[in-house]
């Protein structure tokens, strides 16, 4: 009985640092989409846009090499969202079945 209450804390922490990790990136992407609406045209020079720029390069760069060519590098962003939504989505999912299990007094 132990093991599996190990295995299923491991797998509960894990699932939770992804979940944890695009939610960090989600909204650093919105924050940027937003700032980068209120400053405009003067966006790049603006600190905080950079700094949340840094924070979303990896997964924009990881959204570009999936995408086919024919997207246009504005649009990568849009697609780097909606493919952390899904992993959002899918470790939600995946931690409410293993508290499911589990037991939801574990989960806390």
């Amino acid at each position: 009985m132990k093991d599996t209450d190990n295995a299923g804390d491991s797998l509960l922490t894990f699932v939770s640092v992804i979940k944890l990790l695009s939610e960090i990136a989600l909204l650093a992407l919105v924050g940027q989409g937003v700032l980068g609406l209120l400053v405009g045209a003067r966006r790049e020079q603006n600190l905080f846009y950079q700094l949340l720029q840094i924070m979303t390069r990896p997964f924009v760069s990881t959204a570009r090499l999936i995408t086919p060519r024919a997207v246009i590098d504005r649009h990568v962003p849009i697609v780097a969202f909606l493919l952390l939504s899904f992993v959002w989505i899918a470790a939600t999912f995946t931690k409410i079945s293993i508290c499911v299990r589990i037991g939801v007094e574990l989960c806390k």
